[in-house]
């Protein structure tokens, strides 16, 4: 029976072929990901050791705003230079580096702000050269010019100086929280440092300077001590930490900081290949219909074979074997070369992400024996798994009933089974979801149960499909009978011989298409959600804003209302207010201002009715307080700086824009952070419109490379600009599924024509010329194919709109926007996929020997 399966494999190259390309594809996706998450998390934990190598000891200081001189924006840490001194003092101890570190936004040569939305990522440190090193830093190697020694220069990282188009000896322009700054260029530095890699930016001053941009003077947010060879590091940081305060700083060692680092690392990447692996799930899920298919076929082709062995003594369980043997063998090949596919894609992946400003660091790829062993028995177990069924179904038949019969249909009983189980799944699911959409909040339960939704009705509907085949078929049929008479009959007919078989072929399709319906109709309506709550409430033309989250100095908004062209400029501050348990922003401006720039939907009071003490409340913390127009409570104002008595004047539709609460600007202003306005609203007069209005007003308050003037089709933008790029990676990721189907496709089609061969040759021997037969084969892989995509598409849609209502718990804007040309074109992909997958096997079909054909047995 060995000998059976081997010789079946190699008999069967061509038929077999297709089925091999889905597992090797499922399998690259499977191995590609954990050699890729592997070779990641190597390169990140290199590029960590590396920046730790010369670090025996850490001491890092918590950072304190307005400790030593009062001020709200001056922000100071316990560690000073005497601190440093004190440590040079320990035995052990060879030398100690004083890190300062902030953020820094560049202006590019040209002027426009350089990744000033990514204000987090545009690091800013000192650097610290020493004598070991030859005076350089040793954490930067220098790449051109040198380093910053006085107040007037810095240094860039290599790839901004060269986004930013600046050279060495070129005047920088650059802010750290206020006003422009300008310094010269005197050296570009490398780094491995993955913000900086993944699109960010690297300033490095001098020590001094770093300390009076970011700290005060003589103050350090860390000091990475050095030992000398043989010194234990526990116990020099154990004499450190004895030397130093106790509060306000923590010492750690080396070895230490960099296992948690590791462990950080090590979690972050497993996200991603979890995230992944999940998809890559999707694609073998979708594989299992294709590889049950093909073995179904194949027993049924071989059925006269089987009857022989049967009568010759083979027992059901030796039929069993041979039929899985024969799946192993070939779940092994394809396996062995998905990994090798998997490996070439994981290597390709890393420089097309970095491209996209992933920046990964450099790192050698990692193939380790788990990777090989978990992907080998993925693709194995995956092939023995859907050829069980197929195989049992073999054994069970009887010799005399398979020698009487190529292919029956399927025995009613087993398919009124099969469709009770499945009408009772598809039941559970609907109902599921039905109770998933009247739902209003995101809790765990909830979602668990959406997912359990989902997951009821597409099974319901896989196991259901061939019911639900008949009349779509019959449908599509009539239209191909009209348009292409005995080919479109013909093509109708053939796809509803077997309907398990066609309904396996197009689910593996519909599974792909529901997914990636889904996806864009609750992409798309999140995208639409966001951009109606950046600017729902909100008619003013500009918004002026700080993108460090520094704020905008009160005084800069009477330089706003004097540019030409401003009608009028409104101060918004912003800070927090405490209501009976529940925490809300507090935004605050002048009410008759407001309502100039505002659109605010009151359900009781106005604007106008706001003053000192007077506050109005969202329509949402309204109801989660019980609070009313007319009713008084106390206040926490600034994260409980406070606490006053306050009367509700009006309640109001919340909008993204407004918050949780509105006040006067005086009720506001002095809880906000540094006592800095959030942003100021523009008005333009009727000059204004006619474009530059702001650009005038970026220059008016410096031209402050963190100086964001927003018009509302920008803000809008904003918001969408994320959700895009990753409906962009899942649709990628998700297409893999639907180029697995395709080969599905051409799988049942190829070794269909194989079964009709001798109704081919009678079907050419009664007129039926070339062109005919290549119709009709093209026509019954695009009614195979389009019943797939109708039922994904329909499928798809009702799933986005069941689990879209939990969306409305963090986004009460989100409304289910169906994307008509987004659909439109997932339609026509059906019968493309169609025409593409019949390519090959009309041509076979056509260049069949007319009287071998029906001589064929």
């Amino acid at each position: 029976m060995l000998r059976t399966a081997l010789r079946n494999v190699f008999a069967h190259r061509a038929r077999l072929i297709m089925t091999a390309l889905a597992i090797t594809l499922g399998v690259a996706f499977v191995s590609g990901t954990l050699v890729f998450g592997d070779t990641v998390a190597e390169a990140l934990r290199g590029a960590s050791a590396r920046s730790l190598k010369d670090v025996a000891v850490s001491v890092q200081a918590e950072a304190r705003r307005g400790s030593d001189t009062g001020a709200d924006d001056t922000v100071s840490t316990a560690l000073t230079g005497e601190l440093a001194d004190r440590v040079r003092t320990v035995p052990g101890v060879t030398s100690v580096r004083p890190t300062v570190n902030g953020t820094a936004t560049l202006a590019a040569k040209d002027g426009r702000p350089l990744d000033a939305d990514t204000s987090w990522q545009n690091l800013a440190t000192n650097y610290a050269p020493d004598a070991a090193h030859g005076d350089r830093d040793a954490r930067f190697p220098l790449s051109a010019g040198r380093g910053p020694v006085d107040s007037g220069e810095l240094a860039l990282d290599r790839g901004t100086a060269e986004r930013a188009g600046y050279r060495v000896g070129d005047t920088v322009r650059f802010a750290t929280r206020g006003p422009a700054l300008t310094k010269k260029l005197v050296g570009t530095v490398d780094t491995d440092d993955p913000r900086v890699r993944a699109g960010g930016s690297l300033a490095l001053f001098d020590t001094r300077t770093a300390q009076q941009l970011f700290l005060q003077d003589g103050r350090f947010d860390e000091l990475a001590v050095g030992s000398a060879p043989g010194t234990d590091p526990e116990e020099l940081t154990g004499r450190i930490r004895a030397l130093l305060p106790p509060e306000g700083i923590t010492v750690t060692s080396g070895a230490r900081l960099a296992r948690e680092q590791a462990a950080q690392i090590a979690e972050s990447t497993k996200e991603l290949t979890r995230m992944l692996l999940a998809f890559a799930g999707i694609a073998l899920f979708v594989g299992v219909f294709i590889i049950a298919n093909t073995f179904t076929m194949l027993i049924a082709q071989r059925s006269r074979e089987t009857a022989l062995l049967r009568a010759v003594g083979a027992s059901r369980r030796q039929v069993v074997r041979a039929v899985l043997a024969e799946a192993a063998l070939l779940g092994l090949g394809a396996s062995a070369a998905g990994i090798a596919l998997g490996t070439g894609i994981a290597t390709a992946v890393r420089p097309i992400l970095d491209a996209a400003g992933a920046g990964l660091p450099d790192g050698p790829l990692v193939i380790s024996a788990d990777t090989l062993l978990r992907s080998l028995l993925t693709g194995v177990g995956v092939t023995v798994l859907a050829a069980w069924l197929p195989s049992r179904r073999a054994a069970k038949t009887a010799p005399v009933e398979a020698l009487s019969s190529v292919d029956q249909a399927p025995p009613r009983r087993g398919m009124l089974m099969r469709n009770s189980l499945g009408g009772l799944l598809t039941g559970l699911g609907l109902l599921t979801l039905l109770y998933v959409s009247t739902r209003r909040d995101g809790a765990d339960a909830n979602l668990q149960a959406a997912a359990l939704g989902s997951l009821l009705t597409l099974t319901g509907l896989i196991v259901i499909a061939p019911l639900l085949s008949r009349p779509l078929i019959r449908l599509a049929g009539t239209v191909t009978t009209r348009l292409f008479g005995v080919s479109g009959r013909l093509a109708e007919e053939n796809a509803l011989r077997n309907p398990r078989r066609t309904a396996a072929t197009a689910s593996a399709l519909m599974i792909g298409l529901a997914l990636i319906t889904g996806l864009s109709v609750t992409g798309g309506s999140t995208d639409a959600a966001l951009q109606d709550a950046a600017v729902r409430g909100l008619i003013a033309d500009y918004k002026v804003s700080n993108a460090g989250y520094g704020g905008i100095d009160p005084a800069l908004a009477g330089k706003v209302a004097d540019v030409p062209g401003v009608a009028r400029a409104v101060p918004v501050a912003s800070s927090t207010l405490g209501v009976r348990g529940r925490a809300a922003t507090f935004t605050g401006a002048d009410p008759r201002q407001l309502a100039a720039v505002s659109d605010l939907e009151f359900s009781s009071g106005s604007l106008a009715d706001l003053g000192p003490g007077r506050v109005a409340l969202s329509d949402q913390l309204a109801e989660e307080t019980g609070l009313s127009k007319g009713d008084t409570f106390p206040g926490t104002l600034g994260f409980g700086r406070e606490t006053r008595e306050l009367t509700v004047a009006g309640v109001y539709r919340r909008t993204r824009t407004v918050g949780g609460a509105v006040g006067t600007l005086g009720d506001v202003l002095p809880y906000a952070v540094g006592g800095r306005l959030d942003s100021v609203l523009v008005e333009a007069a009727a000059d204004g419109r006619t474009g530059g209005l702001d650009q005038r007003i970026r220059e008016a308050l410096g031209n402050s490379p963190l100086l964001q003037v927003r018009d509302r089709a920008q803000l809008t933008k904003a918001q969408s600009g994320e959700i895009d790029t990753m409906l962009t990676m899942m649709y990628g990721l998700l297409g893999m599924t639907v180029v697995i189907a395709v080969f599905g496709v051409v799988n049942t089609l190829a070794m269909s024509v194989f079964e009709r061969t001798r109704e081919i040759g009678l079907l050419r021997a009664i007129g039926l010329d070339d062109r005919g037969v290549r119709r009709m084969v093209r026509l019954e892989s695009v009614v195979i194919s389009l019943f797939g995509a109708v039922l994904g598409i329909g499928t798809g849609i009702f799933l986005a709109w069941a689990c879209g209502s939990l969306a409305r718990a963090s986004l009460p804007q989100y409304r289910i926007v169906l994307p008509w040309a987004r659909l439109g074109l997932f339609l026509l992909l059906g019968p493309a996929i169609g025409v593409l997958a019949a390519v090959w096997p009309a041509r076979r079909a056509a260049r069949l020997n007319t009287l071998r054909a029906i001589d064929a047995q």
